[in-house]
């Protein structure tokens, strides 16, 4: 099995857990601060796993360049914005479909892979990153109360969803570049270059926008500092997963893979947050994990 497989489904189970910790924190702050708290605590983590990477390979930490730092912008300013309206999604529907909106990323991370780096994928894999998308469908539908597709896509809250999936997408796309553009070190060393660098840059970008527009959300974030430091623990867990599997392999097959997150997202949705899930969204969380089987069979 290829190394990617194993990390990205690793990457996957760290990512639901840091969603289902930040919804927790909605109760406590805003989504600006429920959106920092993954940044900001996270970034002390980044770069204690950097050094260590760099121990354990027994390489010197390389620096990145000037296209690493400019990648890393743009990908983090992107998932700033991808994770902000995630955050404000989980206000509006229940977990597992706030999640389910989002995983819309692969087939648009396909298209922006393919538009800034060239990069195809074979028929098999995106008939599964189709089939992907269609489970999501499902899920929308199951979730609107109504049985027309149009309904369940032109809802607020698949909008929304949309929206987010497609900054992820553009997100994913540029942290892979950004790894790329680092020419020396092992995958994983580059990886976690580009993860201390990205973090950095956005912790940098929402404290000042905080101190700027809401220095109250500052205090809020201050207050749940314990939950804080989980948020962050779990979420540059995830990070160093996607950026590792991202170093590895094309952005689609890793975003296609990572739908199984859905399943761990079924899982917290009934048994943590006591949420209830309709047959349809059920239906369509199946089509997503058959899609996942197709993907990993074609590579």
């Amino acid at each position: 099995m290829p190394l990617w497989i194993p990390i990205t489904i690793a990457a996957a189970f760290f990512q639901n857990l840091r969603s289902g910790l930040q919804k927790r924190l909605k109760g406590s702050m805003g989504t600006t601060g429920a959106t920092f708290v993954r940044f900001g605590f996270g970034l002390p983590f980044a770069l204690i796993y950097l050094v260590a990477v760099a121990e354990i390979a027994g390489e010197p930490i390389p620096t990145p360049s000037g296209v690493t730092v400019a990648a890393a912008l743009c990908g983090g300013l992107a998932q700033i914005g991808a994770t902000f309206l995630l955050v404000y999604l989980f206000g509006l529907r229940n977990f597992m479909v706030g999640t389910a909106y989002s995983k819309t990323e692969p087939v648009q991370a396909a298209f922006f892979g393919f538009l800034i780096l060239g990069e195809t994928i074979s028929p098999l894999a995106l008939l599964a990153v189709v089939a992907g998308v269609i489970g999501v469908v499902l899920i929308s539908v199951g979730n609107s109360g109504s049985r027309n597709v149009w309904t369940g896509l032109a809802s607020r809250a698949a909008v929304i969803g949309i929206a987010s999936g497609a900054l992820f997408g553009v997100s994913a796309v540029a942290f892979r570049a950004a790894a790329l553009s680092i020419p020396e070190g092992s995958a994983p060393l580059r990886a976690a270059v580009t993860l201390a660098v990205t973090l950095a840059i956005q912790t940098l970008v929402m404290l000042a926008w905080m101190a700027a527009k809401d220095r109250a959300e500052l205090s809020r974030v201050a207050r749940a500092w314990a939950p804080g430091i989980l948020v962050g623990l779990a979420g540059a867990a995830a990070s160093a997963g996607w950026f590792t599997a991202m170093t590895l392999q094309r952005v689609a097959y890793v975003r296609a893979l990572g739908q199984i997150e859905l399943v761990f997202t079924f899982a917290t949705s009934v048994f943590w947050f006591r949420e209830k899930v309709s047959g349809l969204e059920l239906l369509g969380a199946a089509v997503i994990v058959l899609a996942i089987l197709a993907l990993i069979s074609g590579t």
